[in-house]
């Protein structure tokens, strides 16, 4: 209970939240103290970071097509395809990692 990481702790994880908040904006990986593929960690960009919460984008999303939402695009094949004719190629994760549940994390040590 001296390190304020216990359930309950006066801190409850505010030491990992304090340097996680100075990496906003960087890519780093979390290891939760979960089950299943959670174990390999969880590597994104940091976003997000209070007392109770850190959020990574995990996946960034494809772009449109042909951005400028005309048929300046040749018809063909995505991602050739006209205004109109995207395919579903995927809108990006987040992942929401409870403060509490961080076992360790990983940073680039340049930079830092």
């Amino acid at each position: 209970m001296a390190d304020g990481f216990a359930y309950g702790g006066p801190l409850q994880g505010g030491d990992i939240a304090c340097n996680l908040k100075k990496l906003l904006g960087q890519t780093v990986t979390i290891y939760a103290t979960c089950g299943g593929c959670s174990g390999s960690g969880f590597t994104g960009v940091l976003i997000y970071v209070d007392d109770c919460v850190v959020k990574l984008i995990t996946r960034i999303g494809t772009p449109p097509s042909c951005s400028l939402g005309s048929t300046c695009c040749p018809p063909g094949p995505a991602p050739y395809r006209g205004y109109g004719a995207e395919p579903f190629v995927g809108l990006g994760s987040i992942t929401t990692i409870p403060i509490a549940s961080i076992a360790s994390f990983v940073q680039n040590a340049i930079g830092n």
